[in-house]
């Protein structure tokens, strides 16, 4: 009887050793490769997501809602050059030729390269919660020479970008299921001029 108890005993220790960090009764995160809105696209980003975790959100900005929003109020404070509120395009002119829109993505992929849901069109407790991303993509191939600057110069078409940070929600969270995190997002298309060939 006691060898059978020792057994157990040692088997009970080494499924607890193994057991994942997760808290105890509730399943063990699973976080996709790539989400379903990403599937047949090239962009870190999804603008549209038909699984969208909208109320698994909103229940949680509702159990959360006083740190959620200073964590919100901080970030928005905190980041300069925020564009919330801005939807249109001034004319401006570039030596590479690009795209810029105004964007607020459902999921992104962080600075970890990891997929994640950003707090994005939800409302709790009549307050709407968004976060808009000024966007600038290049039309031409990258590397390519400038199209506005002279032949006679080494001049290549550049793809920039910058950080930007987004409230996330982590369903797999169960203390506080919410964090800023870092993603980078495409800013500007520079040209970068070389030297001089008569």
């Amino acid at each position: 009887m006691s060898f059978k108890l020792l057994i157990f005993a040692s088997l009970m220790a080494v499924a607890m050793a193994n057991r994942s960090p997760s808290k105890l009764g509730y399943p063990v995160p699973k976080y996709e490769d790539v989400p379903l809105c990403a599937k047949n696209s090239t962009k870190p980003w999804c603008l549209d997501d038909e699984v969208y975790p909208i109320y698994d959100i909103q229940k949680a900005l509702n159990n959360y809602y006083q740190e959620v929003l200073a964590l919100y109020k901080d970030l928005k404070a905190i980041t300069p050059n925020s564009v919330d509120g801005l939807k249109d395009l001034s004319e401006e002119t570039y030596l590479c030729p690009s795209s810029t829109a105004y964007v607020q993505p459902m999921r992104a992929v962080n600075v970890d390269g990891k997929w994640r849901v950003i707090v994005n069109k939800v409302e709790s407790y009549n307050y709407q919660f968004t976060q808009t991303a000024r966007i600038e993509e290049c039309d031409i191939a990258i590397g390519s020479s400038c199209p506005l600057v002279p032949t006679c110069y080494d001049s290549k078409c550049v793809q920039k970008n910058i950080f930007h940070r987004f409230l996330v929600f982590d369903p797999y969270d169960y203390y506080f299921p919410f964090a800023i995190e870092n993603f980078q997002l495409p800013a500007s298309c520079g040209c970068v001029v070389g030297a001089y060939f008569p």
